[in-house]
């Protein structure tokens, strides 16, 4: 039975209901020596209390995609088979453009949010350099198979998930396709090809989107492998001004990285509350020493940069949750790397997909204007001068709206 299917949920609230019945219907009714009854009793109150926190578990799983399948849960996924040393380009040598096309078999897939405006497909990948062997997920804009553009080349945006996180919350939770959907109609949001690989690839740690070798290459499957099978099967533009990474938590510090890290490969990253020293996650791989450290901090490596990347990035946060990293990188950047900002304040929520669901649009809406799609805006939003939210709506809030809509009610 699926961790997150629908049968286990309704199972866990029949079991509740029972769970609560039995101590109501037989609490007096125990017979037997003193002994056996309290067992008995003791019993039925653990059934009832295990029923319940499975309950509320299965719900918060499901609301925001933690937990994929019981492999993920219990700790005894394992989804690397090798994990040589690649280099310092991650891709130990290999020339990827003669690399031979590989068609994958997708399918429909299934969960909370998967068949929504269209409907989102995936695959079973098998890295060719990173050693991987993962699923992928992949959303085609409604453009993507009319007859209009059959000769069109989308461009494409990477979604990373926090840690713990499934590649599955970006639509599952998040909600991407279904905000998304009718704003590429309307040409509001340009039409970008969705991928949404995992990044739960060992049991019990976060990769922090490394190459370490000998355990996992995981910046190589994301930067290399992912995009590779995405070119081979799809009609998505060329790297980096087609291709740009997304990600939350501990998916947003994996984005700024791989952003500046590969600008040959992404021109643009989103991060959503995000950090730069790996160490902001405690069970990141990445953190294991200063040298892994220093080598996956995208603030360091956009100092360290011989000569400034030319990407674009898109930073918000909280005070104390990515705010002071977002500020960072945009001290460090010189041009023709470019950061925008957006202060969000604690008023808005905290580190949940609630904060980070109405953020969606906002940062689409600014990918479809740095790739050059639309009018460019830049500057960033200012804190404000004082805790007030000026009335603004949860939403404004946390897109980052707030300020201006309070200046405007109050001229």
């Amino acid at each position: 039975m699926s961790l997150t299917g629908t049968p286990f949920l309704y199972t866990l609230i029949a079991l509740s209901v029972v769970a609560l019945a039995l101590p109501l219907a037989l609490w007096s009714r125990v017979r037997g020596p003193r002994a056996l009854r309290t067992v008995t009793r003791a019993l039925m109150l653990l059934f009832a209390q295990g029923t319940a926190v499975a309950l509320v578990f299965t719900l918060v799983n499901n609301a925001n995609n933690l937990y994929d399948n019981w492999a993920d849960l219990l700790g005894t996924g394992d989804h690397v088979q090798q994990a040589a040393d690649l280099g310092a380009d991650g891709t130990g040598g290999i020339a990827l453009k003669r690399l031979p096309k590989v068609r994958q078999t997708f399918r429909p897939a299934t969960g909370p949010g998967m068949r929504a405006a269209g409907g989102v497909r995936v695959t079973q990948l098998k890295g060719r350099v990173s050693g991987v062997n993962a699923e992928v997920y992949v959303w085609l804009p409604p453009q993507y198979d009319e007859p209009a553009y059959r000769h069109h080349k989308f461009p494409v945006v990477e979604l990373l998930p926090g840690y713990p996180g499934s590649a599955k919350a970006w639509f599952g939770s998040l909600h991407v396709n279904e905000q998304l959907e009718p704003l590429m109609r309307d040409g509001q949001v340009a039409p970008f090809i969705l991928v949404a690989p995992r990044t739960n690839l060992l049991a019990g740690v976060d990769t922090g989107c490394a190459n370490i070798p000998g355990t996992v290459d995981a910046d190589t499957w994301l930067s290399v492998d992912v995009p590779v099978m995405v070119m081979d099967n799809f009609r998505a533009e060329s790297a980096p001004r087609g291709w740009a990474v997304a990600g939350y938590s501990a998916g947003a510090h994996c984005a700024a990285k791989l952003a500046v890290a590969h600008p040959d490969r992404y021109g643009a990253a989103v991060s959503l509350s995000g950090y730069n020293d790996p160490i902001g996650e405690r069970d990141s791989l990445a953190a294991q020493n200063p040298t892994l450290r220093a080598e996956n901090n995208p603030y360091l490596l956009l100092r360290k940069a011989p000569v400034p990347p030319r990407i674009s990035l898109y930073l918000s946060g909280q005070p104390h949750d990515g705010y002071e990293a977002a500020i960072a990188l945009e001290q460090a950047a010189k041009a023709p790397t470019t950061v925008h900002v957006v202060y969000i304040p604690r008023s808005a929520g905290g580190h949940t997909m609630a904060l980070w669901r109405p953020q969606v649009v906002p940062a689409f809406r600014w990918l479809t204007e740095v790739t050059g799609r639309g009018p460019v805006t830049a500057g960033r939003a200012a804190p404000p001068r004082s805790p007030s939210t000026a009335g603004a709506r949860p939403a404004e809030l946390a897109s980052g709206t707030a300020s201006r809509a309070g200046a405007v009610r109050r001229r």
